[in-house]
């Protein structure tokens, strides 16, 4: 035998289930596992919610009426608790609440009593995750975990049940202070019976004076504007807010004007990466790199003098795209008001890139298509909540929050309303 031939055997790559593969690519997104004790843990924080949610949702269908009915009730049978229990999965071994009822009637399916393994429906518990909230793919996906049809009633608590935990969370009270709040809007397609409309999402990121961020609320309109805005701040009032320091935004017209009418104290900060992308639209993308050092030797100034002297030297470096100048000029108030605050205290002030994270991961839920209602959206919306919770872990701090904190009080202006709330 001369020269023998190397026989190999070509195995072709099974097609996955699209629905997996996108789970997969949201859990890769949202935990960034690095090893695989690090997936399964990943896993493991989704498994848990998702069995949970569908036990209460069995639980109300088999009483008849939701978890915060007040009303009259056609049987005797109420609510009992929860009992404890750990099941088995792939990932490992999960702690679940399954809840009781008092005549011990109710006997799940998605857990039924004494089993404790459920490493068979894992891939189909994420599908349903997977496939968003309408009530026709939760019932599909139901059918294929289960075998058979569940009843519109279940579904029917499903989607009713984040609602009111929607609900819930957009009217729970909220601290009296906050040191930053950032404002921005996504727009969202919308089906109606002329077809389908761009809706306005307005959200609200803040952290307050412990350094902790969350997301304040989400609003829905036709479109974006200042009086909408104060209705906003209005609402965020309400719910307990008495005082901002600073308030962040792109350039929507109105907007300081409709927060100045809620909340007169509070300091609003133009988003200066917004006026940055607004002035390179005049700039050729060859100059684009030279044009955002240069401006950036302004915004990014040790002092309020240098920043001045550093202006003068961009306008006249840049005096041939007068469009791109003039944007800058039409906002250098907003640029010389960052230098009345401690540089830590500027780094977080100077745009709303803490809340551009956050539309960038509800534009990565949204992007599928239009929605079949504003309800539909917001349960979604509500949901990337919860899981951008999740990733930012207990307590949501702002990294370095302390020297940012320290800065803040050694401001006269700003350390009067501080202490009123220490």
């Amino acid at each position: 035998m001369a020269r023998g031939r190397l026989e190999t055997t070509v195995t072709r790559r099974k097609k996955g289930d699209p629905a997996a593969e996108r789970v997969a690519a949201a859990i890769m997104e949202e935990f960034s596992p690095k090893t695989a004790e690090e997936a399964q843990e990943a896993l493991r924080s989704v498994f848990g919610p998702m069995i949970e949610t569908m036990l209460k949702a069995e639980l109300e269908a088999h009483l008849g009426y939701p978890d915060n009915d007040k009303g009259p009730k056609d049987g005797p049978n109420r609510r009992d608790g929860y009992t404890r229990k750990v099941v088995r999965t792939s990932a490992g071994e999960v702690p679940i609440d399954v809840p009781r009822d008092r005549d011990a009637t109710f006997e799940p399916a998605v857990v039924p009593k004494g089993e404790r393994d459920l490493t068979g429906i894992e891939s189909r518990v994420m599908s349903m995750y997977a496939r968003g909230m309408s009530q026709r793919d939760i019932a599909a996906t139901v059918r294929e975990i289960y075998g058979f049809s569940m009843s519109a009633e279940t579904v029917s608590a499903i989607t009713d049940r984040v609602w009111e935990e929607l609900e819930r969370w957009r009217s729970r009270p909220l601290e009296p202070v906050y040191a930053f709040m950032f404002v921005d809007c996504l727009y969202v397609p919308v089906r109606d019976g002329r077809g389908a409309r761009n809706a306005a999402v307005y959200a609200v990121l803040a952290y307050d004076l412990r350094g902790r961020k969350d997301v304040l609320g989400l609003w829905m309109d036709d479109s974006e504007g200042a009086h909408r805005w104060m209705q906003v701040f209005d609402e965020l009032k309400a719910r307990g807010v008495e005082d901002v320091l600073y308030v962040s935004s792109d350039g929507v017209a109105g907007l300081g004007e409709g927060l100045g009418a809620v909340f007169p104290a509070a300091t609003h900060q133009r988003c200066i990466v917004h006026l940055v992308r607004n002035s390179l639209r005049y700039v050729p993308q060859k100059e684009a790199a030279a044009f955002c050092r240069s401006i950036r030797a302004v915004y990014g100034a040790p002092s309020l003098a240098a920043a001045e002297s550093a202006w003068e030297d961009f306008r006249g470096e840049w005096s041939r795209y007068p469009g791109a100048v003039a944007v800058w000029e039409r906002s250098l108030d907003q640029v010389w008001q960052l230098f009345s605050c401690g540089s830590e205290v500027r780094r977080v002030m100077y745009t709303t890139n803490a809340l551009e994270s956050v539309n960038a991961s509800f534009r990565k839920v949204v992007r599928r298509g239009s929605f079949p209602s504003e309800e539909a959206v917001m349960k979604l919306l509500y949901l990337r909540v919860l899981e951008l919770y999740r990733k930012w872990g207990e307590g949501c701090h702002h990294a370095g929050w302390s020297q940012v904190r320290n800065q803040l009080l050694c401001d006269e202006a700003v350390r009067p309303r501080i202490e009123r709330y220490l």
